[in-house]
């Protein structure tokens, strides 16, 4: 029978559902376990502990250990949970910046998957940068081409830091490695946008596995089961995520879904009414920019698409 030691500080570089395995002070990945009591706290999540979390753990003997306590988390990033008893999954904590990979073709993201992220982002307080991959791909796709760009000014009008990468050619890789020399950032994104490759060329001999985008339906099959968390050269962290389909704004009520457009937010001053929702009120000073073009209508409609169907459960 295993003895144990004195309780140590890590963190969570990987989870599997019932294993975690937690990366102590010196660098060596320890396998744990939660130990009982934790799964009495009635946590409204399918994942009590999280990558990315800090927690306290007990070393045994044999070589693994138990996780006794969870510290406070600095933010985290939640999506819909499978489990239809439980309102979220915790994607990953303590973040310091959401990457959100996104492709034109092959496969195509929507601009309201981009907003629903964003809108998730801003509401945990994660800043988030929107990465464009497969750009060599628009080469030869005048119209592609010119989505992008206009996707490029929609989101740069908003507040948003935009990127342009192939993962194919390498263009873009370097600078991208760069912006990731220092914390903990998210890589996520539909399945099939390139991601497990980026990763692979920032993280060279990594070689997560990949796979090719469906030709009949243009999306991508998943290689990531679970959220795991890697040391990238030069410093800092990344945290790749499964091809998540939906976000959960749980914590997040339908009165205040405005305030996570920022430039919807910055405008509610001018508005007639201080709880103006930008629907049907008058002298709504975002509808007024909309209608003058200063706002983007592909944004608002977004927005109200969202709004209208917040009662559903924003997860579409």
């Amino acid at each position: 029978m295993s003895t144990e030691t004195n309780t140590e500080r890590g963190i969570v570089f990987r989870s599997t559902g019932s294993w975690y395995d937690v990366q102590d002070s010196s660098g060596k990945n320890i396998r744990c376990r939660i130990k009982g009591k934790m799964r009495l706290k009635g946590l409204r999540s399918t994942n009590p502990i999280a990558v990315g979390d800090a927690v306290q753990f007990i070393k045994s003997k044999d070589g693994t250990g138990s996780i006794d306590s969870i510290e406070d988390r600095r933010n985290y990033i939640v999506r819909k949970s499978v489990n239809l008893s439980k309102e979220t999954h915790i994607v990953a904590s303590n973040l310091d910046r959401a990457y959100l990979i996104v492709t034109i073709a092959k496969p195509r993201t929507s601009s309201g998957f981009i907003d629903r992220f964003l809108v998730t982002a801003e509401a945990y307080g994660i800043p988030t940068t929107i990465v464009f991959n497969k750009f060599d791909l628009l080469s030869s796709d005048k119209e592609a081409m010119l989505r992008q760009e206009e996707l490029e000014g929609i989101y740069t009008r908003a507040g948003y830091e935009t990127m342009r990468v192939s993962a194919e050619s390498g263009l873009g890789i370097k600078d991208f490695r760069e912006e990731l020399n220092s914390g903990i950032n998210l890589l996520s994104g539909h399945s099939g946008v390139g991601k497990s490759t980026i990763i692979n060329l920032l993280i060279p001999g990594l070689e997560l596995k990949t796979a090719d985008v469906s030709e009949s339906h243009s999306k991508g099959r998943h290689t990531t089961t679970f959220a795991e968390m890697f040391s990238v050269p030069g410093g800092g962290f990344i945290i790749d995520t499964p091809g998540i389909k939906g976000f959960g704004l749980v914590t997040l009520g339908k009165s205040t879904l405005s305030h996570h457009f920022p430039e919807f937010f910055t405008l509610l001053h001018d508005c007639k009414f201080n709880n103006c929702v930008h629907l049907d009120e008058p002298g709504c000073a975002v509808k007024k920019q909309v209608e003058e073009g200063k706002v983007s209508k592909e944004r608002y409609s977004n927005y109200c698409d969202m709004y209208n169907t917040f009662e559903e459960g924003p997860y579409r």
